[in-house]
């Protein structure tokens, strides 16, 4: 099985969602316990994007985050570079503008979106701050970008607990819902890495946007972070 590691090169991890694209959506929705669908709609909620705001919906997968965005009115842009994921979005949502693009180098013009948002992808970037810069580089001044990502829960008994989680059962549900048990070695792995609330803000900073303040869901296991680009 094609599972990546925390080099994060991007072959590497362009292949490991490929394998997973076709239960993608499924595992995730067990894995969650379904809050990935709470967590879709505070997403919506923070951009919270106007009929005909252009939002760019960078790691995009099938779709499944990209769709709110339409249904509120906004010309939303799925965009991933896992053409397996990208193939699968077209089959789910054939209406969607699905666009193959890789966060560090978009193919997008300077300006061209009211705002750029990400979920559960930033993690598997390379390097997340140069991400970061080039969504301020597409991003209209005043406009918006909304990170969701795993973090760092706030109780530390919890912390302790949700750790064990990670490490021993995502593997074994993944492998139960048929996916490739272990990408997801590899997600728990990334997410233990990850910076935690006040560190993702600090690297929103060096990029270059502007007051980041984010908001604990779950119990920190997620936060959603928001800044914005100087008008």
């Amino acid at each position: 099985m094609n599972r990546a590691s925390l080099d994060k090169r991007p072959h590497d991890v362009a292949r490991m969602f490929d394998d997973v694209a076709a239960r993608y959506d499924l595992t995730n929705d067990v894995l969650s316990l379904g809050q990935d669908r709470r967590w879709r709609r505070l997403v919506l909620d923070a951009v919270d994007p106007q009929p005909g705001d252009r939002v760019l919906d960078i790691a995009a997968g099938t779709g499944t985050s990209s769709v709110p965005f339409r249904d509120r009115g906004a010309r939303v842009v799925p965009a991933d570079f896992s053409l397996g994921m990208l193939r699968q979005g077209k089959k789910q949502q054939p209406t969607l503008a699905f666009t193959a693009a890789d966060a560090m180098q978009l193919p997008f013009a300077d300006n061209s979106f009211d705002a750029v948002t990400m979920s559960f992808g930033l993690r598997n970037v390379v390097d997340p701050e140069g991400a970061l810069r080039e969504f301020l580089r597409v991003t209209r001044p005043g406009g918006t970008v909304v990170i969701c990502e795993f973090s760092t829960p706030t109780n530390p008994a919890f912390r302790k607990v949700y750790s064990e989680y990670l490490m021993a059962a995502l593997p074994r549900i993944a492998r139960r819902v048929g996916s490739n048990a272990e990408s997801y070695v590899y997600l728990a792995e990334s997410i233990s890495s990850w910076p935690d609330q006040a560190g993702l803000a600090d690297v929103l900073r060096a990029a270059g946007w502007t007051t980041p303040q984010w908001r604990d869901l779950s119990g920190g296991i997620v936060a959603l972070h928001r800044a914005t680009k100087r008008p």
